[in-house]
């Protein structure tokens, strides 16, 4: 899909989308629970192929508008089917591996050829030092055996993805575990997202230091009655919209979120301010729209950078080829990436390198400038309404492919 976006200022009140992050770990205790009722889900392509994987394995899913009634998923059962289909979700599939290790059956987790060349070195090794059947392809990995309650060791700076995947299983086997992070822990904000959902249903998490996380053994997960939080990672491109003359209100973001991107706020302040140096080691989602905003200010030096790599696209080479469209120069290097600032009106095409966030990204620079996205409908993976919702802010826009 390609999409014209018109310049235009921003202004209106707007919903900001539920949780991603939360809808996952809410679905994935909802399933394990006797049944439970999850509301405020957004049904984008990650959040369908979680659900889809957990009714594979043999939950009960009732979907009626934004709410879904789920539960009955049994370890002790057969599973209704050894197929599971994790589309581009890194979340879906880091998060059920260690769920589907507690069926001791043989298992294969598909997707995309991106989804599987991200590292899924933690859980390779622990197969390994554990016996367990782990073979992984281009576009699938297949497992079969039973994990083991006990101490684990996990490199930290890889992904957060894995401990939480870990928290959801472990908690459930007879034996007391416990995790040592090794080295520096990226993305930390999320394992509290994960405690939080644990906790929300009745399953409790010990973080004993920075490092060192225990979980008890045989807990049962409670039938709840949640409702999903506003996403700030979303949240932020709309209220990026703000910073360019916009009057944008997003309701729905609590004040007491423990989302890691609800820093964007301050980040934004910075960036209006000069030219700062800002680490997002801990917000690596933050990293598209703080570069676009970075091109359209005064330019960032941005730490932290690494993980980008590894996400839906090589999000950092992807920002770099898109604002040199806009005339902007950008300098990738390790860990870090410099953006300079000042932008004019693209004369090319720009491509959404098969990313959300990197669409996203350049529909606020487009409210700017003008300018036409080719890919556009990789919103779908976490925002299906996006456009819909840029257009009911005055930003009009135009599906012309």
């Amino acid at each position: 899909m390609t999409v014209k976006i018109n310049k235009a200022t921003a202004r209106g009140r707007v919903q900001a989308p539920p949780s991603k992050s939360m809808a996952h770990r809410y679905l994935i205790c909802g399933a394990l629970s006797g049944g439970s009722v999850i509301k405020g889900i957004a049904f984008s392509k990650d959040i369908e192929a979680t659900l889809g994987c957990l009714k594979a394995l043999g939950a009960d899913i009732t979907v009626s508008e934004d709410t879904v009634n789920i539960g009955g998923l049994d370890v002790k059962k057969a599973v209704a089917s050894n197929r599971l289909f994790c589309n581009e979700s890194g979340s879906t599939l880091r998060f059920l591996i260690p769920v589907c290790l507690l069926f001791n059956q043989k298992i294969t987790l598909c997707g995309s050829e991106r989804l599987f060349s991200r590292s899924l070195s933690v859980y390779e090794q622990l197969c390994r030092e554990q016996g367990l059947y782990f073979v992984q392809g281009k576009e699938s990995v297949t497992l079969k055996g039973r994990l083991s309650s006990g101490k684990y060791s996990v490199r930290g700076d890889i992904s957060s993805q894995f401990i939480s995947g870990l928290m959801f299983a472990l908690s459930l086997l007879e034996g007391d575990s416990e995790i040592n992070i090794t080295g520096k822990l990226e993305s930390a904000s999320y394992l509290g997202l994960t405690i939080k959902a644990l906790a929300d249903f009745g399953v409790r998490i010990s973080r004993i230091n920075e490092n060192t996380i225990f979980i008890k053994g045989s807990q049962s997960y409670k039938k709840r009655e949640v409702s999903v939080e506003g996403d700030c990672s979303n949240a932020a491109f709309l209220e990026a919209f703000n910073l360019f003359g916009g009057n944008v209100a997003v309701k729905g973001i609590s004040p007491k979120t423990a989302q890691g991107d609800r820093v964007y706020g301050e980040l934004f302040a910075a960036l209006c301010e000069g030219k700062p140096t800002v680490d997002i080691s801990d917000c690596p989602d933050l990293g598209p729209v703080l570069m676009a905003v970075a091109a359209a200010k005064n330019g960032a030096v941005f730490t932290g950078t690494r993980r980008l790599k590894i996400k839906e696209s090589d999000r950092a080479e992807a920002m770099k080829a898109e604002l040199a469209k806009f005339g902007c120069k950008v300098l990738v290097e390790e860990n870090t990436v410099t953006v300079e600032g000042g932008i004019r009106p693209p004369k090319l095409p720009l491509f959404g390198h098969n990313d959300h966030r990197i669409v996203m990204s350049l529909a606020v620079l487009c409210s700017i400038t003008g300018g036409t996205v080719v890919g556009a409908q990789a919103v779908e993976k976490s925002f299906p309404d996006f456009f819909e919702v840029v257009n009911h802010l005055g930003i009009k826009t135009e599906e012309i492919d």
